[in-house]
């Protein structure tokens, strides 16, 4: 295995991060410094800024969390609430899987694992995010049908819902199988649709249950 898979594995690195670290330094293989691209077995000894890693210290954690409206999903809130004033001690290390935007709420799933990380959020992926959407005026039929052949938004390729309803007074559930920066808002800015509520319910196989906002839970894998 690689070193940067094992790390993606075993710590929160990414691989992007984990590679990272080794040009940094940060890592050693037997009390060596590593190089990118070197394999790792199962006698060799890694540690990541002196810390010992390996299957038998890492636990795998991920969590469920009701993120509500006017928190950011990053540590630097830039003088703004982030998710991490809402989490423990305990969980301050996670790293959320994908993102919701200062405005938006609703589920957000949090991991110290970097291959689950990775395994789900990668655009090949293909996992399901399903959102209530509140617009500012009800959809025609060619508009609900534009959104789900695709609709370009400024990106190498369009956006495309892979599904969307009427839920009622100017609400709609939007099912998509990506996440772009914004992608729903700018989609629906793109056919001149504003969005007034973005909550998502769901994410591949995980939802929200009887979580409240700020509310969050740790799912057993």
């Amino acid at each position: 295995m690689r070193i940067n898979k094992y790390l993606s594995q075993f710590t929160s690195l990414s691989r992007r991060k984990a590679d990272d670290a080794i040009l940094a330094g940060r890592v050693r293989k037997n009390e060596q410094t590593v190089h990118i691209g070197e394999s790792v077995s199962s006698s060799d000894k890694i540690t990541l800024d002196g810390k010992a890693v390996s299957p038998d210290r890492h636990k795998t954690i991920l969590l469920v969390l009701n993120k509500p409206i006017g928190f950011v999903c990053s540590r630097n809130g830039q003088g703004g609430k982030t998710i991490y004033e809402i989490l423990p001690p305990e969980y301050q290390d996670l790293n959320p899987i994908g993102r919701l935007d200062k405005d938006s709420s609703g589920l957000l799933l949090l991991t110290n694992d970097g291959y689950l990380l990775n395994s789900l959020a990668h655009p090949s992926s293909k996992k399901e995010k399903v959102y209530e959407v509140t617009l500012n005026k009800a959809l025609a039929v060619t508009e609900i049908e534009k959104l789900k052949k695709g609709v370009d938004i400024g990106d190498e390729r369009p956006s495309k819902f892979k599904n969307i309803s009427e839920l009622g007074n100017y609400k709609y559930g939007v099912i998509i199988e990506e996440g772009r920066n914004r992608q729903i808002r700018r989609t629906f800015e793109a056919i001149n649709v504003g969005v007034l509520k973005l909550h998502r319910t769901s994410f591949d196989d995980y939802n929200l249950g009887s979580l409240k906002p700020g509310q969050y839970k740790q799912i057993i894998i």
